[in-house]
């Protein structure tokens, strides 16, 4: 059990990516899933990739152009996104804000590929 305030945890700037950073907030002994916070600054980017697990998400502050596949989105607080595993996607945070989000993603190895 635990119960740390976001505030406290390191924020880690994501390689290959233009003001982007990640907080992973799940315990290392955590066995099924992983619960991330990432934030894009504004005019920060996260470029075309893909990863061999699916992601959710949960946008909870800001907005941002995010493509998932062929699909445009504009997503904001509040939206609930899924990328399945192996769709290419990628984020900008372009509408003149930070954009923040939950990402969780199961404990299963990951691979990125940048496309």
């Amino acid at each position: 059990m635990s119960c740390t305030n976001i505030k406290h945890i390191e924020s880690n700037h994501i390689p290959k990516t233009n003001d982007a950073y990640i907080q992973v907030l799940s315990p290392v002994e955590e066995k099924d899933f992983i619960v991330r916070k990432l934030t894009l600054k504004k005019d920060g980017m996260m470029p075309n990739h893909i990863n061999k697990i699916a992601h959710q998400q949960v946008a909870i502050k800001g907005s941002a152009k995010v493509v998932i596949g062929d699909t445009t989105y504009d997503a904001k607080a509040g939206d609930y996104l899924y990328i399945p595993a192996e769709v290419p996607h990628y984020y900008e945070a372009c509408n003149g804000e930070d954009y923040e989000f939950l990402c969780m993603i199961t404990t299963k190895k990951d691979e990125i590929t940048f496309l």
